[in-house]
């Protein structure tokens, strides 16, 4: 919950029976992405590659056990633009485009 650097997320189980009443709730609302994970410096950077509508977009994400960690952080050279906090790159936003 929450938007930009510090937001808290819950990751639930879903059982199949679950998932499977949930999913046709998605329809038209999907996004496909490939998502890769890279170890870097004790911290791990989630690479996702969209497909699809958004075919092309590359969004890299590290996830950080503290604010100190966060802010201390130096990102590799290879990092884009910075777009954390901007809503256009919300993976909500990108589902309802």
């Amino acid at each position: 919950m929450g938007r930009g650097a510090h937001r808290e997320e819950r990751e639930i189980k879903l059982s199949s029976k679950q998932f499977a009443l949930l999913w046709p709730a998605t329809v038209g609302r999907r996004l496909r992405k490939l998502r890769y994970e890279l170890p870097w410096k004790n911290l791990l950077i989630e690479i996702d590659i969209y497909r699809g509508k958004h075919n092309g977009l590359v969004v890299a994400e590290v996830e950080f056990p503290d604010r100190l960690t966060c802010r201390r952080f130096k990102p590799p050279c290879w990092f884009g633009r910075e777009v954390t906090g901007e809503k256009r790159y919300s993976n909500v936003r990108l589902a309802n485009e």
